[in-house]
């Protein structure tokens, strides 16, 4: 996989790959060896995610791994304030900050890099042609490496990404278990409800995930805040609940996703800002 991209990268021609891979497969880690290879090359790196919980990450897992190397990374998102975000784009643009990681706010047009030469996009389906271009173009034909957790049979990907090589991590996940799927009605919620008791009192984590289907991100983060308070007030008092939507600020998510991963919280009540976010290793 990596000797795929790093032979890429040492063409003259631009790289265009796309890298698919099941959630915990280890696409990050490959994005962030594609990175220091940039980097050991006098280059700055770019890495786009669609949500700010997913750029938070990915900025708390790489940071200390490049930083052991002598590189500086930065996390640039909606929520920095006005005074941060001119000081980190100023470090951008004298190259001082070697990677950044960040939202939408990357694409802004004064976001300037001093030698952009690698930009990684996670989950590219959520972002459109045009997004993902302004952020190339903020590069002299940089290489391009997307990311993607999306099945996508390879033929398909052909079709749909045809200017794209593709690469595909095919092994499951180690420890990944058989998934089962129930299904249960609302005049069964109650069995649904034991079936969360056994699981936590067995050691285990759970969450309760409101999906924005027909309705308004909105009314799915209303639902998710009263199911919040009814299971921790009436249904679970006993056991730490935690609540994660995309309103929250920036250190209340962080706050959030670090106390499911610690164990701390057992129930994560949240909207489907969790799909592309939250890293819970699985307990060995």
């Amino acid at each position: 996989m990596l000797k795929e991209i790093a032979e890429d990268m040492s063409h003259p021609s631009p790289m265009n790959r796309l890298l698919q891979g099941d959630v915990g497969s280890g696409k990050t880690i490959v994005g962030a060896e594609a990175a220091v290879i940039a980097l050991e090359n006098g280059y700055q790196v770019s890495i786009l995610a669609p949500t700010e919980i997913l750029a938070a990450q990915h900025y708390l897992s790489l940071k200390p791994l490049l930083a052991k190397v002598g590189y500086v990374a930065a996390l640039l998102t909606g929520s920095n304030t006005a005074r941060e975000k001119a000081k980190l784009k100023e470090m951008l643009r004298n190259g001082m900050i070697r990677v950044a990681i960040g939202t939408h706010a990357l694409i802004e047009k004064d976001v300037e890099f001093e030698n952009l030469g690698l930009v990684i996009i996670d989950e590219q389906h959520r972002f459109g042609v045009m997004q993902r271009f302004q952020l190339v173009q903020k590069g002299v034909t940089p290489d391009v490496l997307v990311m993607t957790a999306t099945p996508i049979p390879r033929t398909l990907a052909m079709t749909v990404y045809g200017d794209l090589d593709v690469s595909v991590i095919d092994e499951l996940p180690p420890g990944r278990m058989k998934i089962l799927t129930k299904h249960y009605t609302a005049d069964q919620i109650e069995i649904a409800y034991s079936a969360l008791r056994r699981e936590i009192d067995a050691g285990h984590q759970a969450y309760v995930v409101y999906p924005v289907i027909e309705e308004s991100e909105t009314q799915a983060m209303k639902a998710a805040q009263q199911m919040f308070e009814h299971l921790s007030q009436d249904v679970f008092p006993d056991v730490p609940v935690g609540l994660l939507h995309g309103r929250l600020g920036s250190a209340e998510k962080e706050a959030a996703m670090e106390a499911f991963k610690s164990g701390r919280t057992k129930i994560l009540v949240s909207t489907t800002v969790i799909e592309v976010g939250v890293d819970v290793p699985m307990p060995r």
